[in-house]
């Protein structure tokens, strides 16, 4: 669910507070204001916070580092305790969700519940529909085997390929240990999607909150209802 697709349903009526539709920069008491989705009333509780952030390259998917490096809790703006949902190594690039709905955050990261990630890798070589194959049929790492749910080619760039590889599980260094393992070597990885969350104009380092239609989204994602998540923030509205 892109933060496009998020206005359109508030653009379509779908979203009321206080049994007003809402409309682009709404923002509800977070104490008192009862929002809606297509009727449902969403409780609201104003202690959870749900960020998107588009990690850059260099920042370290933790809360904090005992090498002093930076995180990406120094990189957001946000008052509350949030911590990262899974993990993007140091030198890959793209989507994390920071929050401090634990709930959500298992949800998210257990492959039981099958929340694919996308990504995109920037390869050496040509690879071919054999390794393709391979990727979706497992490679043998040295910690067992290690499948994509999906792969293809987006582009070939002369020697170097962009290929999207989806993901439901999460190893350490996976995605590049499989393309070393099959001879084809990563020289950019970059996270674009977590299950239904996507958004192509969050730069490098910035962030922002998700909406109230994105968490819902995620729940769905991973085969929970409102009734299995905690309430949410009224501030998750806002889309402007």
């Amino acid at each position: 669910m892109s933060r496009r697709a998020a206005e359109e349903l508030i653009r379509a009526g779908r979203v009321s507070i206080d049994g007003r539709t809402a409309v682009l920069g709404d923002r509800g008491d977070a104490q008192n204001a009862v929002v809606a989705i297509d009727g449902v009333p969403i409780p609201v509780r104003q202690d959870l916070v749900y960020i998107l952030l588009n990690k850059p390259e260099g920042v370290i998917s933790t809360a904090s580092d005992p090498q002093g490096r930076e995180t990406v809790v120094d990189v957001v703006d946000v008052d509350a305790r949030v911590y990262p949902v899974g993990r993007l190594d140091a030198d890959s690039e793209g989507l994390i969700l920071m929050t401090n709905d634990g709930t959500l955050a298992n949800l998210v990261t257990h492959p039981r519940y099958g929340v694919p990630k996308v990504y995109t890798a920037l390869v050496s070589g040509t690879p071919g529909n054999a390794v393709l194959r391979s990727l979706v049929d497992g490679v043998e790492l040295e910690d067992g085997i290690a499948r994509a749910a999906k792969a293809r080619v987006l582009d070939r760039r002369g020697d170097r390929t962009l290929l999207e590889i989806v993901m439901m599980e999460g190893k350490k260094r996976e995605i590049r240990r499989m393309l070393d393992t099959l001879g084809h070597r990563v020289t950019r990885l970059v996270r674009t999607a977590i299950g239904p969350v996507r958004d192509g104009q969050l730069l490098p380092g910035s962030s922002r909150p998700l909406t109230i239609i994105e968490v819902q989204a995620l729940y769905a994602a991973a085969g929970a209802t409102w009734e299995d998540a905690p309430t949410i923030v009224a501030e998750g509205v806002e889309s402007d």
